[in-house]
């Protein structure tokens, strides 16, 4: 049961950062981006930029982020290379890794190049 509300909140949280993203200007080009590579919460463009984005829903920001790790970096630079390879108009676009951290009571707080990109070609 536990599991179920763990997801329950993950997907509030990822449809939080969804509408405030779009507020901020970005385009949700697809939110829960699974593939055999990995998975990103969501995907999106923002001038010439293609954002995948982490979110995170902890206790605190701080929290929200020490949880992004080294594995689940690897697993969306995975999804970043799926997605492109599926999606070749956007191999002209900048890659981007973002985090957006949300916590109860606070504004989200979005988290610009959270990453390195260059990586997202490494295995």
């Amino acid at each position: 049961m536990k599991a179920r509300s763990g997801d329950a909140a993950g997907r509030r949280a990822e449809s939080l950062a969804a509408l405030f993203l779009r507020l901020k200007g970005y385009r949700i080009l697809s939110s829960r981006e699974r593939t055999s590579l990995g998975e990103a919460d969501l995907v999106c463009l923002k001038g010439d930029a293609l954002v995948f984005v982490e979110v995170k829903y902890r206790p605190d920001a701080d929290t929200a982020a020490q949880s992004i790790r080294t594995r689940q970096q690897r697993r969306i630079h995975g999804a970043a290379r799926a997605f492109l390879s599926r999606r070749p108009k956007f191999a002209t676009k900048t890659i981007r890794f973002d985090a957006v951290l949300i916590a109860p009571w606070q504004w989200p707080k979005h988290i610009l190049n959270a990453w390195p990109a260059h990586e997202h070609n490494a295995k």
